[in-house]
């Protein structure tokens, strides 16, 4: 397999970026009311199992924008998922 060249790899990592990124402002909102009813477990849930999909595929392609990318907004699915829960 081929790696993925370099120019198409910062297209990736500037469409992770900005993807990734757009979590943080909810994770703070739910963070800072100490709320979370008006997220959907069921959503995040299925999200989570897709992220971790996206993750092993973009392990398999080695690609750096798809690992870290996914790892992050795995994380920060994850912190949404915990607050769910916490702060029924």
């Amino acid at each position: 397999m081929e790696s993925i060249p370099f120019h198409i790899e910062i297209i990736g990592l500037l469409a992770a970026t900005l993807t990734t990124v757009s979590f943080v402002p909810q994770v703070y909102m739910i963070w800072k009311k100490k709320s979370a009813e008006s997220v959907s477990l069921t959503m995040f849930l299925m999200f989570f199992v897709g992220i971790l999909l996206w993750l092993s595929y973009g392990c398999y392609l080695k690609s750096l924008s798809m690992i870290m990318a996914n790892i992050v907004t795995g994380f920060l699915s994850l912190v949404i998922i915990y607050c769910k829960f916490k702060y029924k």
